[in-house]
């Protein structure tokens, strides 16, 4: 029997291993500007075309490469950062695999020009999915230049599968800002088609922070720096006041690496957990230094998952240094007692002998004196008033008559009480309740009769600020106020988008909204929608924007914070379906608007709101799948009083 065991080509091999490394334009930015950082490079300019699906361009001032390891470079498993096992509990660099440019080149075309320091001159290498092209001598300035062109132009399947321009644009900025933040000794220069996104020269670490965020964070950030044996921590977390539901930032560091810890990130949680809202989040930037043998970064392809030896000690040195933060900088509200007006109470004197307390009273006191006793009610003799208490009782003879069982009085009908004898006075006993049984259906007729009563309009009644209950043909429905508005809303905001008929209402004064340059490149790319809501936005350069117009129906709400959580959901949820852009904006929008728990509703409005949720296509569920509303049986009722 044949063997059937062999080894795979180079270039399949490759390709296989990019599956795990390169999996979107990002990602090769992100290994070649470590490579760049790893090379001690002090400038760095990143220039990227169609969101890296064209053209992705790195070029560093580092220290370059020779003839022989510009070509090595791209072997499988070849690297300059290890050379033994033991190396990789002593790593302090970001790439050591000897992976990533072997991927990149297996499904793109790779143009590298590079020359060390002391060299006359570079080296230029041609490479496409993983071919060797060219390779010759130029003249380049000191350092690296790579050129990635047409990402995955041999893997079809995954050059279609790229997400929209601006997706993938958001993905490039979220990583560029994951490193220029912990990197602020260097210089980043970000370019999207021509068009400067970032620029960022050496700075110290606050000044990054704010260069990539925004000037409006310096006075919410809080530093924060432990030193101890174990680890060392330091950064900056944000003042409790500046919590948000969404779009919070949110950056752990270990060595110089970017990292995602939940159990960390409940560290940092647990000392706002009185200070900010159950379900809303905190900005922070906290930096860990941490000897490189008790961490382990190889559990996970991408390398933001990190293994730490002293995970639990850690937590409680996260959260001790967090709340010392909060507590330095008087963050966390005192407790003040106003002591104006109250009695001096003095401190204990041992050496004071004690003494029985004085007991002082009136000896001319006398409570029967008319004296006294007008001395209480303002100098005037006091008088109980009189009380009529003969009318109090006026009726009760009337109304006893009318409470009196139904079996004592043989019941007569109304078509015979004109025939009553003349003996019986029934005109002014009954005539009352007569009235009464013309706007309200008759006792008689629901209660001892088979007939069903006749409702003159559908009754809805409200429980504890928060469920509509009506009566309906199969009995009792229980229907959630927030959730039916959030329907009928959705339903008025899509019609809307789909439309563009959004009723937009101007703003006295301009409200301008802040983003970072990977917010702002979602926003650009569902402005569109944006404006058939109803919103007029007009851009000021810089990741702001200015808010001139609101959709009417939404006053009373932060449009600054609307537009921030809209902006937020269209990146969690991907932006690149049209239709799926459309319904996450009416959704958040509609969210936003609805009438909230605990709101006392008029039968009228509880009438409207039953009406509208009914007219629309889906009643039963809100668009993101909660229920609405939900019906008792008249069977279940019934079992409820069964004998």
């Amino acid at each position: 029997m044949s063997d059937i065991i062999h080894l795979l080509p180079d270039s399949v091999a490759n390709q296989i291993a990019a599956g795990e490394v390169i999996q979107r334009p990002a990602s090769v930015i992100k290994e070649l500007v470590e490579n760049a950082i790893d090379a001690e490079a002090q400038e760095i300019h990143v220039l990227v075309t169609d969101a890296g699906k064209t053209c992705i361009q790195v070029i560093d001032d580092g220290k370059g490469m020779s003839e022989t390891d510009a070509r090595l470079a791209f072997e499988r498993h070849a690297t300059s950062k290890i050379r033994q096992a033991a190396d990789l509990f002593a790593l302090r660099t970001m790439g050591f695999r000897g992976e990533a440019l072997a991927s990149v080149a297996a499904v793109a075309e790779v143009e590298l020009k590079t020359r060390m320091a002391n060299e006359e001159l570079g080296t230029r290498i041609v490479i496409a999915g993983s071919k060797v092209e060219s390779q010759e001598a130029v003249s380049c300035p000191k350092g690296s230049n790579f050129s990635i062109k047409n990402l995955f132009f041999n893997i079809p399947a995954r050059r279609k599968f790229l997400k929209a321009n601006s997706t993938e644009l958001s993905n490039i900025l979220t990583e560029f800002e994951r490193i220029a933040l912990v990197h602020p000794e260097v210089a980043f220069y970000l370019y999207s088609n021509d068009t400067e996104l970032f620029n960022l020269p050496a700075m110290p670490l606050r000044q990054r922070i704010l260069a990539v965020f925004g000037k409006k964070l310096n006075q919410h950030l809080l530093s924060v720096d432990v030193d101890t044996t174990m680890v060392k921590v330091s950064g900056f977390v944000a003042k409790p006041e500046t919590a948000r539901k969404k779009g919070a930032h949110q950056y752990f560091f270990v060595n110089g690496r970017y990292m995602r810890h939940p159990y960390f990130h409940k560290a940092v949680m647990d000392a706002y957990e009185q200070l900010i809202p159950a379900g809303e989040q905190i900005s922070y930037f906290i930096y860990f230094d941490v000897d490189p043998a008790n961490i382990d970064v190889n559990i996970h392809p991408t390398k933001t998952e990190i293994k730490f030896e002293n995970e639990q000690a850690i937590w409680q040195i996260v959260s001790a240094a967090v709340k010392e933060s909060l507590g330095k900088f008087n963050a966390v509200p005192s407790i003040d007692f106003d002591t104006e007006g109250m009695p001096d109470i003095p401190a204990f004197d041992q050496t004071r002998p004690i003494e029985p307390p004085k007991v002082h009273y009136n000896l001319d006191f006398n409570p029967f004196k008319t004296s006294s006793a007008s001395s209480y009610s303002g100098g005037g003799s006091y008088s109980r008033p009189k009380v009529d208490w003969e009318g109090l009782y006026d009726g009760l003879e009337k109304a006893s008559k009318m409470n009196t069982p139904m079996e004592e009085e043989p019941f007569v009908d109304e078509t015979d009480w004109t025939s009553a004898p003349a003996s019986v006075d029934m005109s002014e006993e009954r005539t009352p309740y007569v009235q009464e049984t013309e706007t309200v259906s008759s006792p008689s007729a629901s209660l001892y009769t088979n007939e069903p009563a006749v409702e003159k309009g559908a009754q809805h009644f409200q429980f504890k600020g928060r469920f509509i209950l009506t009566s309906v043909k199969s009995g009792l429905m229980l229907i959630d106020q927030h959730r039916a508005h959030i329907r009928v809303l959705f339903e008025r905001y899509m019609n809307q988008i789909r439309q563009k008929q959004g009723v937009s209402q101007g703003v006295l004064f301009p409200e301008i909204v802040q983003l970072p340059a990977s917010e702002a490149a979602v926003l650009e790319s569902i402005m569109e929608d944006f404006s058939a809501v109803g919103f007029e936005l007009t851009p000021l350069g810089g990741g702001s924007y200015a808010i001139n117009g609101i959709p009417s129906g939404i006053e009373g709400l932060n449009p600054v914070e609307l537009v921030r959580n809209m902006v937020y959901t269209a990146m969690e949820k991907g932006n690149d379906v049209k239709e799926e852009v459309q319904t996450m904006l009416a959704l958040t929008l509609a969210k936003a608007a609805a009438i909230v728990y605990g709101q006392v509703l008029s039968n009228e409005e509880m009438a409207n709101l039953v009406d509208n949720l009914f007219a629309c296509p889906t009643p039963n569920y809100t668009p993101d799948g909660r229920t609405v509303l939900s019906t008792i049986k008249e069977e279940d009722i019934e079992k409820l009083f069964a004998r």
